[in-house]
């Protein structure tokens, strides 16, 4: 279990450690003895006690919180981690249980002080990173059925010793949602489990350990057991998630063109799936030369997200790559999407935008099915929304009327962006904010080169967000 390279001793801001004053210390942060409010209580107003006052509120009061000493007061054994896995602070009851002093413990990557066992059936520590490194991923609390452990006797090095502990990592998030701490809090129960294996005969064996259990240490040790069936149990689902996530993943891949677009050196492509949904989804984007002096390029959003949603976008994309070939006008590219999106289950409300561009006649022909619409930035800075020749989404009307399309005329060195709603729409927000933000971003960074240009645009508008984000995102950048 240990990675030698990993991180060694360091101190992190805001938490300052002394490795040698002993089990009993106190860690001191940056919370110690008085938390300071911005402003001074205003005099006119009584504050009045409240039993159902939050913390928050008690500490906007000026209340006096010393968290180090509440800290080292739990009662369960917490150990802080930073995000490379350094241990940052343990408190008394760590110290204890671990039978390692503070100077063993702070400043070192966790995985040198509780080092793998040599034996290949030891699996705790294994199992004890996979859900750090989950927790890291994921920005949310990651609790661990019961594990042995195989834990380095202290003083004696390469000696083990069997250990039962259960385990909870709790993540701690900055203000833009990424993991700064990590709380990985145990319980010991080898005592317990000792005990319990005491007490129930071995298999051949006649007559039980004369050593008993009362009946509630008994239910303990038996549910114990129970929770470590059921981690091999999570164990076994978490491998098959991954299985289907590979084959999803795939899938997918097949469907799209590649986002490294080597022949299109003047174009990028960012697609990135919505959180928790198999990295798969319903946006799609296409880029296709019509002959040498036409390219057309599509975006579009399937309702929904996941294999489901995945299915019908790879028969839409087919679909329209073949009706833009086909006819070589968006308009009626759209409107024979439109009338097949009636025959394909989970269609409905797709939205997609269709362009060609024409380079000899520096032209852009665009046609919208209720998609936001592309955006033109000239090489002076301008930014035009392309949004004239805008219809109703797919299957959502009488698709046997022609759609309609509108050609803007660009200057060599322009820059055209489509990108589907994930990258503009937040929840309890006006999409006008969204577009004005995309505005903005490509006013700013328009002289970039497409590739940076697509990186800038998302660091613009995509926050960082605790679980991924929450909408399916594709971009496409092409300079004109």
């Amino acid at each position: 279990m240990s990675d030698s390279d990993a991180p060694g001793g360091r101190e992190s801001p805001g938490i300052r450690t002394d490795p040698d004053a002993g089990a009993d210390a106190d860690v001191e942060t940056d919370a110690d003895a008085h938390v300071e409010t911005d402003a001074d209580p205003d005099p006119d107003i009584a504050h009045t006690p409240s039993p159902s006052r939050s913390l928050d509120s008690e500490i906007d009061m000026g209340v006096d919180i010393d968290f180090a000493k509440v800290f080292q007061a739990l009662p369960s054994p917490v150990l802080l981690l930073a995000p490379d896995l350094t241990i940052l602070a343990a408190n008394r009851a760590y110290v204890q249980v671990s039978g390692r002093g503070l100077d063993e413990l702070v400043g070192r990557f966790l995985f040198d002080v509780f080092p793998d066992s040599p034996s290949e059936e030891a699996t705790g520590a294994r199992t004890l990173r996979t859900s750090l490194e989950r927790l890291l991923a994921t920005g949310e609390r990651d609790t661990m059925a019961l594990q042995k452990y195989d834990v380095e006797v202290p003083d004696r090095p390469g000696v083990f010793e069997e250990r039962y502990w259960s385990t909870v990592n709790i993540p701690v998030l900055d203000a833009d949602g990424r993991v700064s701490l990590i709380a990985h809090r145990v319980e010991e129960v080898t005592a317990l489990i000792r005990a319990r294996q005491a007490a129930t005969p071995t298999q051949g064996t006649q007559h039980a350990s004369p050593t008993t259990l009362s009946q509630e240490d008994a239910m303990t040790a038996d549910l114990l057991t129970r929770s470590q069936e059921l981690q091999e149990l999570n164990e076994e689902l978490r491998k098959a998630h991954a299985r289907t996530h590979e084959v999803a993943v795939t899938l997918q891949r097949a469907m799209l063109p590649g986002t490294a677009l080597p022949r299109h050196g003047f174009a990028a492509v960012r697609y990135s799936p919505a959180a928790s949904f198999l990295n798969v989804c319903g946006d799609w984007y296409d880029l296709i030369d019509l002959d040498e002096d036409r390219l057309a390029a599509a975006v579009g959003d399937v309702v929904g997200h996941g294999l489901e949603a995945a299915g019908v976008m790879g028969q839409l994309r087919s679909a329209l790559s073949a009706a833009i070939r086909a006819t070589g006008r968006p308009a009626d590219a759209l409107t024979t999407l439109a009338q097949h999106a009636h025959t394909v289950e989970g269609a409905l409300a797709t939205t997609a935008v269709q362009a060609v561009i024409d380079r000899a006649a520096h032209t852009v022909t665009y046609s919208c099915a209720g998609h936001p619409p592309p955006l033109l930035a000239h090489p002076d800075g301008t930014v035009d929304l392309l949004d004239t020749a805008t219809d109703p989404p797919l299957a959502a009307c009488d698709d046997t009327i022609l759609r309609t399309q509108a050609t803007v005329s660009y200057t060599p060195g322009a820059t055209l962006v489509l990108y589907t709603d994930g990258l503009i729409e937040r929840r309890g927000e006006d999409i006008d904010q969204g577009l004005h933000r995309l505005t903005h971003s490509l006013k700013r960074h328009h002289t970039l080169p497409p590739e940076p240009l697509a990186d800038a645009i998302l660091t613009d508008l995509v926050p960082a967000p605790r679980r991924g984000p929450d909408d399916d995102t594709a971009l496409v950048v092409i300079r004109l």
